[in-house]
């Protein structure tokens, strides 16, 4: 009887104690995962800030660059009669609206269309003309 209780509470000891082992493994791979998680978040956090320090800096490099050439009256002159319509004594300004363009443009393409079409039917009329020889 003796032998009993000892097998009896060395089963309980282990039990109790597989029990603790096992919660506080499960709480080490739990976390390991969350900590593998944040560190892949962050790694692809720092790549993104990365690229955007670079875009930054390319940024900032044309800003200096614009800067620069704003600092020539000349260059002031030009860009304001480009893009405002500014002009020289003696100029005048011709404006033409995109829409303008385009319609100029339509033209040009169905003169394209046109050119296509009759080659397409005038080699479609010389092999029915070869096939009916034959």
């Amino acid at each position: 009887m003796g032998k009993r209780k000892v097998n009896k509470a060395y089963k309980q000891r282990l039990i109790t104690f597989g029990g603790i082992s096992v919660v506080i493994i499960f709480y080490f791979i739990v976390n390991s995962i969350q900590y593998i998680v944040d560190i892949n978040r962050l790694f692809s956090e720092q790549k993104r800030l990365a690229n955007e320090l670079i875009a930054l800096k390319e940024e900032e490099e044309n800003l200096k660059k614009e800067i620069q050439k704003l600092q020539d009256p000349d260059y002031i002159a030009r860009y304001a009669r480009e893009n405002y319509l500014y002009s020289k004594d003696g100029e005048y300004v011709i404006r033409i609206d995109p829409k303008e363009e385009q319609e100029l443009e339509k033209p040009e393409q169905k003169n394209y269309k046109k050119i296509l079409g009759w080659s397409l039917g005038g080699t479609a009329v010389l092999f029915w003309l070869i096939k009916r020889k034959k």
